[in-house]
């Protein structure tokens, strides 16, 4: 039996979600976030997740916190539901270049916030370029670490005629933690 194939989103990107379930010819399903007086979160699914193959698009992008908290409590809340899997879509993975302890008395913020994953019950991770390799090292659940650079390389070689002695940059966020 084929599992039903969901995808959901958190509040850091609607529209991204959107055009996910949109190219994969599905709904994008349907939930509620909402935040009590206190600032606590609340997250509820309006369908059944039972045995669905659950995909949750949320990006960890600022408010960071808030963003994460919410990915992790739709994680649980899947699983709670009897998703029979669920991966954690995360397009950006805000804490990735917290990747090593260079410094005493740190954390190690990407392995902790891979652990909180884990925990809350992803089955699966499928997130975009990481400031390192070893990040993806830090999960336990299959992790499919994704890589824009071919797209965009193509994109600047079917264009080489119209780009003559063009210079690339990429820039990097440098020692921000």
């Amino acid at each position: 039996m084929e599992r039903p194939l969901m995808v959901f989103s958190g509040q850091s990107n609607l529209p991204l979600a959107q055009e996910i379930a949109d190219n994969l010819g599905v709904p994008l399903g349907k939930s509620v976030t909402e935040r009590f007086a206190n600032d606590c979160l609340f997250v509820r699914y309006e369908q059944s997740l039972r045995e669905g193959d659950i995909f949750i698009i949320q990006s960890l992008t600022p408010p960071v916190q808030d963003h994460l908290v919410e990915l992790l409590m739709m994680i649980d809340a899947a699983k709670s539901s009897s998703a029979a899997r669920v991966t954690a879509v995360i397009p950006y993975y805000a804490y990735a270049r917290s990747d090593k302890k260079d410094a005493p008395r740190i954390s190690i913020a990407a392995r902790l916030v891979a652990d909180l994953i884990q925990t809350a019950g992803a089955d699966r991770v499928l997130t975009m370029t990481l400031h390192s390799a070893q990040v993806h090292g830090f999960f336990k659940v299959p992790v499919d670490h994704l890589s824009a650079e071919p797209v965009i390389a193509n994109y600047f070689a079917t264009r080489v005629e119209k780009l003559e002695n063009a210079v690339v940059v990429a820039p990097d966020a440098g020692d921000i933690k």
